[in-house]
């Protein structure tokens, strides 16, 4: 991802729900329910870890059983240490008390639940870049760095290039909301170049070995509440020569591993997307913002992200006033000024009745008169005077110079080109000469995209002239 281009808008889920989700983590409640029951006889080891001796009791305390019972509760003591809910107080003597965030658990605000949150999320994605060191160590205790093959910041990448893509696939609306990524194609999506055609062998072990990178990390970052995670089947990474337990489904691509952020993730990766300076927006972002904002800020959206955010502009005004402000907002000639009169057409579709006399006071304005006359016949008003002939092509040129800004050339374009062709009789030899900054660029898309090789020639003349008659 290049951080110049912005993200798709995320909808998130309220502060206060978020914060709820946070403190019921596993691992969050954890290290907070040991930073409580810490003492004065409590000790730690020179890195700040629990010593052996009090392992069994921070088991208990937890309510932990099993054999991952001593390395749970070990990893939930790291993590209070690391994110301050336990503070150390005489490294030589191994003393501790708790930390001052550990208040805030209980008695800040969401914000300060979540960003106790973040920094649990920050000490586990750190681990999850660290290999496995089980095998590593010599005789004399040690690891053996030497013997690893590990690059840090890479391995690091990796991680923070998966996660990328997996926010912008939660992110994106042609993903249904929750949907969980087979874990094959997020391993491809950060591995296979995306000009390759048939991935060769090579690139295929690649994908492999990076699903089973992933499934150990993807295990590290549940317990944190950052992604819901089905692992890989155990079946799969048998030997060829053993017989498996049960009979086994090739086809079902979930045997692979399926996984998805969760909504305290989808906040998580926003918020380290924006730390790392990307423009990641959030549905409500602009809600207190004017209306010419407004209209810039969704030209981009996808439609229900814009609608949203609409929707929720639109709660926080009266209906008139609304009106009378998102229409001002919509002139203009510059080159994004038809995609705001689409947005704001839009918005207005959104609003009841109560603000035809705004719509009324447009209805001689060369920019806003056309937008008008739509709405309120739309909506059922009477006396709506009929457009000029200029105004009608004005409208045209208008809204497909709208629609090449939103979508490119793309088949409802096509179509649409196709329409107006047909239903207007003559319409390229009047159309050029419409006083709109972008009928030539129009007539120019219409020839490129019209399948009738004699109408698109005729658009193609028509925009010679209008750019002949514009001076270029």
């Amino acid at each position: 991802m290049s951080d110049s281009s912005p993200l798709p808008p995320v909808r998130l889920h309220p502060e206060a729900e978020l914060a709820r989700d946070a403190l019921s983590t596993p691992l969050l409640s954890r290290a907070a329910r040991l930073a409580r029951w810490a003492g004065p006889d409590t000790r730690v080891d020179a890195g700040g870890g629990l010593v052996d001796e009090q392992l069994p009791a921070a088991v208990e305390a937890l309510g932990l059983s099993g054999d991952d019972a001593a390395a749970d509760a070990s990893e939930a003591w790291r993590v209070a240490v690391d994110t301050g809910l336990v503070e150390v107080v005489d490294e030589e003597e191994g003393t501790v008390t708790a930390g001052e965030d550990l208040a805030l658990l209980t008695g800040g605000s969401p914000q300060d639940v979540l960003a106790v949150w973040l920094a649990v999320l920050e000490t586990v994605l750190a681990d999850a870049s660290v290999p496995d060191l089980d095998g590593l160590v010599d005789e004399d205790g040690e690891v053996d760095l030497s013997s690893l093959d590990w690059d840090p910041e890479a391995e690091a990448e990796f991680l923070d290039g998966v996660l990328g893509n997996l926010y912008l696939l939660t992110a994106g609306e042609e993903t249904p909301g929750g949907a969980p990524v087979p874990l094959p194609a997020l391993a491809a999506s950060v591995i296979v170049p995306s000009d390759m055609g048939e991935p060769t062998n090579d690139v295929l072990e690649q994908v492999s070995d990076a699903m089973m990178r992933l499934d150990d990390q993807f295990r590290m970052l549940e317990p944190v509440g950052f992604v819901a995670y089905q692992p890989v089947d155990e079946a799969l990474m048998a030997d060829a020569d053993e017989e498996p337990a049960a009979p086994v489904d090739d086809t079902d691509v979930s045997r692979y591993g399926m996984v998805r952020l969760t909504p305290l993730g989808l906040y998580g990766m926003r918020a380290r997307l924006r730390e790392a300076g990307f423009e990641a927006p959030a549905v409500g972002d602009l809600a207190d913002k004017g209306a010419d904002v407004l209209l810039d800020g969704t030209a981009e959206f996808p439609p229900g992200a814009a609608q949203a955010e609409t929707e929720q502009w639109l709660q926080r005004r009266e209906s008139l006033a609304a009106a009378r402000e998102l229409l001002a907002a919509a002139r203009g000639a510059d080159a994004g000024a038809p995609l705001r009169r689409l947005r704001c057409q839009q918005a207005l579709s959104l609003v009841g009745a109560s603000a035809e006399p705004a719509l009324r006071e447009v209805l001689d304005d060369a920019e806003l008169g056309g937008l008008a006359r739509v709405w309120l016949t739309e909506n059922g008003a009477v006396d709506v005077p009929a457009p000029s002939e200029a105004m009608v092509y004005w409208l045209t040129i208008d809204t497909v110079a709208a629609q090449l800004a939103a979508e490119g050339n793309s088949e409802e374009l096509r179509a649409l080109v196709e329409g107006l062709a047909q239903q207007h009789s003559g319409f390229f030899a009047a159309v050029w000469r419409v006083d709109h900054p972008a009928t030539a660029d129009v007539l120019e898309a219409m020839g490129r995209l019209h399948p009738d090789k004699k109408v698109a020639k005729e658009a193609r003349k028509a925009a010679f002239k209008a750019r002949s008659q514009q001076g270029g």
